[in-house]
């Protein structure tokens, strides 16, 4: 008003307050994001959903089901195709058995293992249904309460109809924690496909949507901490302009998160509906701006999209894989694994199966390279609580997985007696459970489970806390329990702890029973740091470099952590009394390790410097026929004189000369 003050008090209301809002009126709100909700449609997915379900249920249940089945899939299949939801269920029960078909297992996370038809359906291995048995042979089963939470703890039992040895199965996990309590909430499939099938998987969705309706689920990364810091210092040095460290930090704090450059979710895809354009929905670009790459992915961040179109969660995991080459090697279906091997189970609590003591591999448990229960922090957590059961396996999971959940929390509570590892929180299943065995109204145990998994309480955002509380004393909840709930600021869900140690225990039997394949497979897919150098001659060398490294401390690097945590493994193998073989130019592989004689032959790639790609070329090389000379060697594999004189330093060329010169001469 002051600036038109010139025309006159009328005149400038008119141009400064009325025209303004008059023009701001005109102007329609409107969002850069289409805020309509477009999941893709097959089809007749709900009665194929319904007929699948079904189909696998007579054939483990028998004709007619049995009252509890019957009941979890009626409610469950009402809930799924009432919401629309059949699609998602669909498109991953096709991508899975699609991944099975060509030989790779697939693992779920998250909680889609909660839902009983998607175990049905092949989608997740995990069995929602209480502990039970059920006969192979003529279908036979039994539900009743022998005690215990999970089915592979039950013990072993003859079918009282036909004599055959009853199957175990079901880990009583409820179907809320999926779909919510009134069936509609939004589901969210994750599934674990092999890092070596993931780009098959990620190419299927095109064949089941058709082409140009999938894309690469964009991602945005802001600028973080560090990197801010620096911003700033810089900026004010090139203008010689001193400013305390504080005060860099205080300014720094402004830059955070700004975007930085854009990326690719590492297994995001999201998926247009058929006779629509992405472009509706938002633009799409090769992520961080590389014109030349021929990777194409949503402009916006995922999480701004999610709402409008389907994403799915198609990861890569290294577990698939390694099951996949265990299995290769061995001969033995993972899928038949007993997952109540006494043998196995033994691991988790002392090394006996593994015929060595303690001293002899620093560690009271046999879980080195065990997924899940490997790192230091679970070898403790195995050590305090000595799990012998699979139900305790899937506790402790939850346990090292959530936040403010095992450490100053269910730690304390189990080390005081004041609760037990079955008693203390582990996943967030636990509490709804729990509650509701107190008699709290399902909804509110339902609402409590959500508040506690998702921090608020911890983080003082839950306006309902008190009320929760008083609730929770007026049906006998222990003090401990609520302050337990207190302290937690992320939980795991039941199913996805149940999923991983799945695997987990297939991965551990083999161990016990296989060594060797186990040793080849893990040194070939997980292993970080493998150096031929130091690990493949005897023992004392490789407890030579271990030590060397534990020297080091606090100035011990990231590569030289990998390489301890291998070495551990490496020396673990020699004290069960086996050994390697030397790297081979013609019987070494580029990149896995193989059995060979009892023993264990490295492959080209773990020679330190040796990369993959010149191991890749020098291993296909070599099979076509044997190399004449080096000269020879060195031009067909097309490396040079410094991976020349690597394999020099490993004997890989003995009796090689540099040059045939009766060939040169002819």
């Amino acid at each position: 008003m002051k600036e038109f003050d010139y025309l006159g008090y009328e005149k400038a209301y008119e141009i400064v307050v009325k025209n303004t809002n008059l023009i701001s009126d005109m102007c329609e709100t409107i969002s850069p994001i289409s805020p309509e909700k477009c999941p893709p449609h097959i089809p007749g997915c709900e009665e194929e959903i319904r007929n699948i379900a079904y189909q696998k249920a007579h054939e483990l249940y028998g004709d007619p089901l049995p009252e509890i089945v019957q009941t979890r899939l009626d409610k469950e299949l009402d809930s799924i195709i009432k919401n629309g939801f059949s699609v998602m269920y669909i498109i991953a029960q096709k991508l899975v058995w699609k991944s099975n078909e060509d030989g790779y297992i697939v693992g779920s996370r998250g909680s889609v293992g909660s839902s009983f038809v998607a175990n049905m359906t092949g989608i997740t291995e995990v069995n929602s249904l209480k502990a039970h048995y059920r006969c192979p042979n003529c279908k036979y089963s039994d539900f009743s309460d022998y005690g215990v939470k999970n089915g592979f703890d039950l013990p072993d039992k003859d079918c009282p109809k036909c004599g055959h040895r009853l199957d175990k199965d079901g880990m009583d996990i409820p179907f809320e924690t999926f779909l919510g309590f009134n069936g509609d909430k939004e589901p969210d499939i994750d599934l674990n496909f092999s890092g070596e099938y993931q780009a098959k998987a990620h190419k299927y969705t095109e064949v089941i949507f058709g082409k140009g309706t999938t894309f690469k689920a964009g991602t945005v990364s802001g600028v973080q901490d560090k990197t801010a810091f620096g911003y700033v210092r810089k900026y004010y040095e090139e203008r010689h302009v001193p400013l305390p460290k504080a005060e860099i930090a205080r300014i720094s704090q402004g830059c955070l998160d700004v975007k930085r450059t854009t990326g690719q979710h590492p297994g995001g895809i999201i998926v247009v509906p058929k006779g629509r354009e992405i472009y509706e929905f938002c633009p799409v670009q090769h992520p961080a701006d590389k014109t030349d790459s021929d990777m194409i992915t949503t402009h916006f961040d995922y999480h701004s999209i999610d709402q409008n179109l389907l994403k799915l969660d198609i990861l890569g995991h290294d577990d698939p894989t390694m099951i996949r080459m265990l299995q290769d090697l061995t001969g033995t279906d993972p899928t038949k694994i007993p997952l109540d091997d006494k043998q196995t189970m033994s691991i988790f609590s002392s090394t006996d199966a593994l015929g060595v003591t303690p001293e002899q591999i620093k560690s009271e448990v046999g879980t080195y390279g065990v997924p899940e229960f490997g790192t230091g922090f679970s070898r403790g957590m195995l050590l305090e609580t000595k799990p012998t059961t699979f139900e305790e396996l899937i506790r402790l999971s939850g346990l090292s997985h959530g936040t403010d959940v095992w450490l100053g929390n269910a730690q304390d509570l189990i080390k005081s007696g004041t609760a037990t590892l079955s008693e203390a929180i582990c996943t967030r299943d636990d509490i709804m459970i729990y509650l509701m065995d107190k008699g709290l109204p399902p909804n509110t145990a339902f609402k409590i489970m959500e508040s506690v998994r998702k921090g608020k309480i911890a983080g003082g955002k839950e306006p309902k806390w008190e009320e929760y509380q008083q609730i929770m004393r007026e049906h006998d909840v222990p003090e401990w329990y609520i302050n337990s709930c207190k302290k937690i600021k992320y939980m795991f869900p039941k199913a996805h702890a149940a999923a991983y140690v799945t695997n987990a225990f297939r991965i551990a039997y083999y161990k016990v029973h296989d060594p060797l394949a186990y040793y080849a497979a893990y040194f070939s897919i997980r292993a970080k740091a493998f150096d031929s150098e130091f690990m493949i001659y005897g023992k004392e060398k490789a407890k030579n470099k271990m030590r060397e490294i534990e020297m080091m401390g606090n100035e011990a690097t990231d590569k030289d952590l990998k390489m301890h945590e291998d070495l551990e493994i490496v020396i673990e193998m020699y004290e069960r009394g086996f050994s390697f073989l030397e790297v081979d130019l013609y019987k070494s592989h580029s990149t896995r390790f193989r059995v060979e004689d009892g023993a264990i032959r490295p492959p080209l790639n773990s020679i330190a410097g040796l990369g993959d790609v010149a191991a890749e070329s020098i291993f296909e090389a070599a099979q076509e026929e044997p190399f004449e000379c080096i000269d020879d060697m060195q031009a067909r594999s097309k490396v040079g004189k410094a991976i020349t004189e690597l394999l020099q330093k490993f004997g890989c060329l003995k009796g090689m000369t540099q040059s045939n010169q009766m060939s040169l001469f002819v």
